[in-house]
């Protein structure tokens, strides 16, 4: 089933200087070039452009990306090209959107189409690869990838970098949030972090969970979400399954008690065999001790990528291969391609104004239907930049921005 949206317009933002270098942006248009440097202010592309830049590689630890940028599809939407970046974190703020590359951080002004460009060569912002950006009280709030944590003051136009220094678990920051009683959570690939209050700068109210601190209670030191329940209690997401902590307890879940699609039921659906366990130790270590060592797909239902929890406390959990994972606290039940799903490697999660469940996967967006049971897809066909989809947020005006691998599609005007 596809989504019967009018498009009026994609907007694609990205750069480059992954690692290395200033980060540019370059606009064709009447055979002249105009180009953007980091830290800077810039006119954003015109409807019909072309963004031209260097290559990039994505860490070697990163999910396996779909081939390159789309084109033009059936002449609802137009596409700006980019380089090589992911666009793994967005955060829509008024009329600003935060868009969060593998190249730095975009500030993109949606009434003046300026945007600003802050990479590792902002004092303050020591990665250009992030993977989180969200706001926590006027602050702007960026998890990286090696450079820990960093955070701008919007008054003070300044960054300024938290590290493991400062009580941070791990300088690679995947996730924050801001629970209902004031503390912060920070998911790191060494454990979790509390921050009492929200009070970052307090070293005295910093706290870390590990699986050491836990004993085994945080089930794995990579945790990639962090989420509040409905009562209160914090939902993780890590490589070996689901953790809660309620009370002073923790307790978790992995695919022997129902966390993801068993093998049989997704493996003719898998078509590719990039397998993180071929290309790094720790992940290949992970699968040898939940006993898939002899599976040369990439299928690891233990591995939640993606973490949510609704309204109603049910929690979902995005899996790597293992489809979708839907948890009342009781049972589970798996959601593969079977039911609708464009993929079963579930990249994002994301809950938008009205409670809908939107996942971001390898071959598509899909929506969860009002029947709870059925999905609704969205591929490049409808106006996605890419069909793979690691990030999304909602402006204020009700218009989708959607991050993929290469650029971000801003869908105006349509219909739910």
């Amino acid at each position: 089933m596809k989504l019967d949206y009018k498009v009026w317009a994609v907007i694609v933002l990205a750069g480059s200087g992954l690692l290395a270098g200033a980060y540019a942006v370059g606009q064709k248009q009447g055979g002249k070039t105009a180009g953007a440097t980091a830290d800077s202010t810039t006119q954003g592309p015109a409807a019909g452009g072309a963004i031209n830049t260097a290559a990039a590689q994505t860490p070697p630890d990163h999910p396996p990306l779909s081939a390159g940028a789309a084109t033009a599809g059936n002449g609802k939407f137009t596409h700006f090209r980019v380089g090589n970046r992911n666009v793994k974190g967005i955060y829509a703020d008024g009329d600003i959107v935060w868009i969060g590359t593998s190249g730095g951080v975009i500030r993109y002004d949606v009434k003046t189409d300026n945007f600003r460009i802050f990479d590792n060569k902002t004092k303050g912002l020591l990665s250009n690869g992030i993977f989180h950006v969200s706001k926590l009280n006027d602050w702007i709030v960026a998890g990286t990838y090696g450079g820990g944590l960093s955070i701008y003051d919007q008054k003070a136009d300044q960054w300024k970098n938290l590290n493991i220094p400062n009580g941070l678990a791990d300088q690679f920051v995947y996730d924050v949030v801001q629970v209902s009683n004031g503390d912060v959570w920070i998911a790191t690939w060494s454990g979790a972090n509390r921050v009492r209050g929200g009070l970052l700068t307090d070293p005295s109210k910093w706290e870390t969970f590990t699986v050491e601190s836990t004993k085994g209670g945080l089930p794995n030191p990579w945790v990639y979400g962090a989420e509040e329940g409905k009562n209160g209690e914090m939902w993780f997401a890590t490589e070996d399954g689901l953790a809660r902590y309620k009370d002073g307890k923790w307790q978790n879940w992995q695919h022997e008690e129902g966390l993801g699609a068993p093998l049989e039921a997704v493996r003719d659906a898998i078509q590719f065999n990039n397998d993180p366990a071929k290309s790094s130790s720790h992940h290949a270590q992970q699968k040898a001790e939940q006993g898939l060592q002899n599976v040369d797909i990439a299928y690891n239902p233990n591995y939640i990528i993606s973490l949510k929890v609704d309204s109603q406390g049910t929690v979902w959990c995005g899996t790597w291969g293992g489809g979708l994972a839907r948890f009342d606290g009781k049972t589970w039940r798996n959601f593969t391609t079977a039911d609708g799903l464009p993929a079963n490697h579930i990249f994002m999660l994301y809950l938008d104004p009205q409670g809908k469940l939107w996942a971001g996967t390898n071959k598509g967006l899909a929506r969860l239907n009002d029947d709870g049971k059925s999905f609704t897809v969205m591929t490049t066909a409808d106006g996605l930049y890419a069909d793979n989809v690691f990030s999304m947020a909602t402006a204020a005006d009700g218009s989708l921005w959607v991050g993929s691998f290469g650029g971000v599609a801003h869908l105006a005007g349509q219909q739910r």
